[in-house]
């Protein structure tokens, strides 16, 4: 009898263990974990940051209660540019056209129609030229808008505390500098998270601007970032300043920047080019003398 009970007690005790063991996670515990708005970023990324903490960021960065309907978007990928037709106070008609289209996924093609420019630089590197960039604008008294690449905050420290000393804004650039349009809703998204967690705890800053790598997006990963909490900022002037080996004639390059100035223009810069260095106290003085006011994107 003593054998049976002590059976019988047995096997209640192992049948409470599994129970137990089966409801460690909840339901909904699952189904947060596995969102695209609180993506996990563990061992799926190449670069493990011991810097950032897990899950927490998209939920608590983003503007929405609930993410959208990704399937039923056009994926199709879209490489921007500006192009050359303008209106009559010198905007670009395709930066007025993609506003009106795809402003409300928090799209930035042009600023409102008021005498503001917007000064963005992408920082995928550093080649020695953001310091004489961060002089001027801090000698002019002008806000600027620093995109920033992983790369580039792994080895830029100081600058990057001296852009948030100094008032600019800093954007999120994407971890890996992939396009977006080529790989799924989550992988972005925790691309996303990844950046925005490594600047929110090395720099104690959050990120609120994206801008997408290349200037390829697609509808799909507008709403993507969108539902992570960030407007997606583009640009209504860009020219070729990236080539390092290459540069434009400085004198050329300034007629050039002077020449495109337009109500709510968002000029995209790259702080590697020494052109750029050279010419933007210059630049800066031109504008404010057409009246222009300077502004950082927030």
């Amino acid at each position: 009898m003593k054998k049976t009970l002590t059976l019988v007690l047995a096997l209640a005790m192992c049948c409470m263990c599994f129970v137990g063991c089966g409801t460690d996670t909840k339901p909904e515990d699952k189904e947060n974990s596995s969102s695209l708005m609180t993506p996990s970023r563990g061992n799926e990324h190449s670069d493990t940051d011991p810097s950032t903490s897990q899950g927490t960021a998209a939920a608590a960065n983003s503007q929405t209660t609930a993410k959208q309907d990704y399937d039923s978007l056009n994926g199709d990928k879209i490489g921007w540019g500006q192009g050359y037709e303008k209106d009559a106070d010198g905007i670009p008609t395709s930066c007025t056209q993609m506003q009106a289209k795809l402003g409300k996924y928090g799209a930035m093609f042009i600023g409102a129609k008021e005498k503001t420019i917007y000064l963005t630089f992408d920082q995928g590197y550093e080649n020695g030229f953001t310091a004489t960039i961060l002089d001027t604008l801090k000698e002019k008294k002008v806000p600027a808008t620093f995109f920033l690449t992983y790369d580039y905050c792994k080895t830029e420290e100081v600058l990057i505390r001296r852009m948030i000393a100094e008032g600019h804004t800093l954007g999120n650039h994407s971890q890996k500098h992939k396009s977006f349009p080529t790989i799924s809703v989550s992988e972005a998204q925790q691309d996303i998270d990844f950046m925005h967690q490594h600047v929110k705890n090395v720099y104690g800053y959050d990120m609120k601007v994206f801008r997408f790598p290349m200037g390829e997006y697609s509808e799909r990963m507008l709403a993507a970032v969108q539902d992570y909490g960030y407007k997606s900022i583009f640009w209504s002037f860009a020219y070729k300043d990236w080539v390092t080996d290459a540069q434009p004639d400085k004198a050329e390059s300034l007629q050039k920047l002077q020449e495109n100035l337009h109500p709510g223009a968002i000029y995209l810069l790259h702080s590697v080019s020494s052109t750029n260095a050279a010419i933007l106290g210059d630049f800066i003085d031109y504008a404010l003398a057409q009246g222009y006011t300077f502004a950082a994107i927030a």
